[in-house]
């Protein structure tokens, strides 16, 4: 059996839990413009418009529970023989209640809390809402610890190593538009990994995967997790 193995998840695995996607009919960017509410130069204009966003999408945050998608993947982490990383665009912490362990939010995550003075980051209470202080510099202009548009996802050196040494490398729930996320498969690919894709619809690179499943995620992630412990 291959043994490394990487998934990358987006918002289309959380949406069965409630959580807006972004990009489909009817997703937060059809609501809202990006400009608006998800760049550092938004949160310079106007940074209570930017926080507001985010308070209102915390609320959304605080009702949402894993689904079946969530607590496969946690499943499989536990019982894979072999190194596996989980790779989320996701800013929720859905993967960590179901039970994941070893995941790296490129995005960032909207319950952690970034200095906009020193861009000190911290885990706990998020701050950012609740008008607290960085314990590294004092300022009090906090925000959510977010990646947004313009900025560097996190973690992209682990995460382009993780991806080139992968033996299996799953895409599960993301539209495969957004760079460098969207770029991942081809790499995965590129190295000799075998490629799928779990997803409601064909995504923008649908050519680039050896398998494709396609489908709500509370049924099709399950599925394929079932298939690959049996293998």
């Amino acid at each position: 059996m291959a043994n490394r193995l990487v998934i990358l998840t987006g918002s289309g695995i959380s949406a069965e839990s409630g959580l807006s996607t972004f990009r489909d009919p009817g997703g937060l960017w059809s609501r809202v413009r990006i400009e608006d509410v998800a760049t550092p130069e938004a949160y310079e204009r106007d940074p209570e418009r930017v926080l507001e966003f985010y308070r209102q999408r915390l609320s959304a945050h605080s009702d949402a529970r894993p689904n079946a998608a969530h607590r496969a993947l946690a499943r499989l982490e536990r019982e894979w023989p072999g190194k596996f990383l989980l790779i989320t665009q996701n800013i929720d912490n859905l993967h960590e209640l179901a039970g994941s362990g070893h995941i790296l939010h490129m995005h960032g995550e909207i319950h952690a809390s970034r200095c906009w003075r020193c861009r000190h980051r911290w885990r706990g209470d998020p701050h950012w809402q609740k008008g607290g202080a960085c314990a590294r510099c004092r300022s009090t202009r906090l925000r959510p610890d977010v990646v947004w548009f313009g900025e560097m996802p996190y973690g992209m050196e682990k995460i382009e190593a993780a991806v080139s040494a992968s033996d299996i490398f799953v895409s599960c729930g993301t539209s495969g538009t957004v760079y460098p996320a969207a770029g991942l498969a081809g790499c995965a690919r590129m190295n000799g990994a075998r490629c799928v894709e779990l997803n409601l619809e064909a995504s923008d690179t649908p050519s680039g995967f050896h398998e494709v499943r396609h489908g709500p995620a509370t049924e099709v992630v399950p599925a394929w997790v079932d298939s690959a412990l049996e293998a």
